[in-house]
């Protein structure tokens, strides 16, 4: 038989060290972030930076800890911004003595679920270290390894079980299909969902969560604030999947039409995303101009056929008129344009910067799931991932239909992609807000600061509950976090040489 370790896991006699075996040097040179390890490496086996051997602190001790720590995270006031009137008893303020559950812990009314195995090892933490040691195995194409420890996963991993389980289980999906495409170039394990359940999925996040609708409020106040005095707005949407933010933006203008800065006329080009649908998006229009009407606003809409492309991306295809202000949106949209090379964002960037926008608002995931390397990304999106699920299972039941729609339609879609495939079939390249400033930056672009009201209006304006957080990042970034670990961001950019046109 096998040998045991002391986790109660079987492994074969070549292959009874836990989950990983090896620690870069550039991983125990630096302890100040995670960019710098990828950088300088010799394979695709990277690390946290906390992590340091020592004699009386066992290796997989100090990987597991630092799995669980999320203290190094961005420098994000996600407390009282002094400059802003903002109550701090309003939202949760991390500080050093909160414990903050990541993948281990369930709601207060499961707990009693969670069953210790032998040695004292929770089952959350057997499959965090699974996880690893799968996602190692995979790396260094030990298939027959990957394969045993898939088997052990799949005992334990539940897509209706607690946050642990369940996100477990769609980790453990992308590693089947990775380990499917590399052995045979053939995913077996597709989940084969459809346009019209992405979409459902996505609405019902909007409708259980803040974090879509904290997108639309952010980007929403950052237009309005830059519109004041203007009477003709032109906003080109990059990647129209949905109408939710503009029913938002009419909305919030008819609320504030007694002002005589607000704009009269709104004219709206979508520019159609992959899970765009045409006709629904038509019918969507109508009914929201015919709101606009009722309200006093003028508002005029046109669909263009996507997906958005910097040949395509012109004043004269977009019907952009001299007397407008112009402003371009990217909700959730400008990540599928960076690659290995990052040559297309910029690319992207470029053409949007030739339209002379007054604003590009951006709203994206925080998180750095493009890093070069497998084993890093696997590791950072286990992390961000399992903080979504956590606060999926703080506020909806492990039977909830809706729940179950989110989670396999929508945030298992992201996590195959992420773990599953590279080259131009990874399409879901999140980055953390550094490296978006330093992207945009170089395209000719600089963040807007001094938009004092927008984090005040956000947190004002958003469905949530105990244990979300926002704040900034003092670069111009407003962050939408769970329990201290930044999940989505916003910023507003403009042109470093603004258009002479109004």
């Amino acid at each position: 038989m096998d040998p045991v370790n002391h986790f109660g896991f079987f492994f074969d006699n070549t292959h009874q060290h836990l989950p990983i075996r090896k620690f870069s040097q550039a991983a125990r040179d630096d302890h100040s972030s995670w960019e710098m390890m990828y950088h300088h490496l010799d394979d695709d086996l990277v690390y946290p930076s906390e992590i340091t051997a020592s004699t009386d602190y066992s290796i997989e001790e100090q990987f597991v800890d630092s799995f669980f720590n999320v203290d190094h995270y961005h420098d994000v006031d996600f407390g009282l911004d002094v400059d802003l009137e903002i109550d701090q008893n309003s939202f949760l303020i991390p500080d050093d003595n909160i414990d903050i559950p990541m993948m281990i812990q369930g709601s207060d009314h499961d707990q009693d679920q969670d069953q210790v195995r032998e040695n004292g090892v929770d089952d959350g933490l057997q499959l965090v270290h699974l996880l690893l040691a799968c996602a190692e195995a995979v790396a260094c194409r030990e298939t027959r390894l990957a394969d045993s420890l898939l088997s052990q996963i799949w005992y334990s991993a539940n897509p209706l079980g607690d946050s642990s389980q369940r996100v477990s289980y769609y980790f453990a999906q992308g590693l089947q299909s990775r380990l499917s495409l590399m052995q045979t170039n053939i995913n077996p394990n597709s989940t084969d969902v459809t346009t019209e359940e992405r979409v459902e999925a996505f609405h019902l996040l909007h409708q259980a969560t803040p974090y879509i609708e904290f997108g639309f409020i952010a980007a929403n106040e950052d237009i309005l604030q830059a519109a004041e005095g203007k009477v003709h707005l032109h906003i080109i949407d990059l990647g129209m999947d949905h109408m939710l933010q503009w029913w938002s933006l009419i909305r919030t203008l008819a609320s504030t039409m007694c002002q005589e800065v607000s704009p009269k006329v709104i004219r709206i080009t979508g520019v159609l995303g992959d899970r765009g649908d045409m006709v629904e998006l038509e019918a969507n229009m109508k009914a929201l101009v015919v709101e606009a009407d009722s309200l006093g606003i003028e508002l005029g809409f046109r669909l263009v056929a996507g997906p958005a492309t910097p040949e395509m991306l012109t004043r004269e295809n977009l019907k952009i008129k001299d007397d407008e202000s112009l402003f371009v949106n990217s909700m959730l949209h400008l990540h599928t344009y960076v690659k290995e090379s990052r040559g297309s964002l910029k690319t992207m960037l470029q053409a949007i910067k030739k339209l002379g926008p007054a604003l590009l608002t951006v709203v994206e995931q925080d998180a750095n799931h493009n890093g070069p390397f497998f084993l890093g990304r696997f590791l950072e999106s286990l992390h961000y991932y399992s903080a979504i699920f956590d606060s999926l299972e703080a506020s909806m039941g492990r039977n909830s239909m809706e729940r179950m729609k989110i989670e396999r339609n929508h945030f298992a879609e992201e996590i195959r992609n992420i773990v599953a495939y590279e080259g131009t079939e990874r399409v879901e390249r999140h980055e953390r807000a550094d490296q978006w400033r330093r992207q945009l930056g170089r395209a000719g672009f600089q963040v807007v600061a001094g938009m004092k009201d927008r984090q005040a209006a956000v947190m004002n304006s958003l469905r949530g509950g105990d244990g979300y957080t926002i704040g900034n990042d003092h670069k111009g970034n407003v962050l939408l976090g769970w329990k201290g670990r930044p999940i989505m961001l916003a910023a507003a950019w403009q042109p470093t040489s603004l258009p002479s046109s109004s």
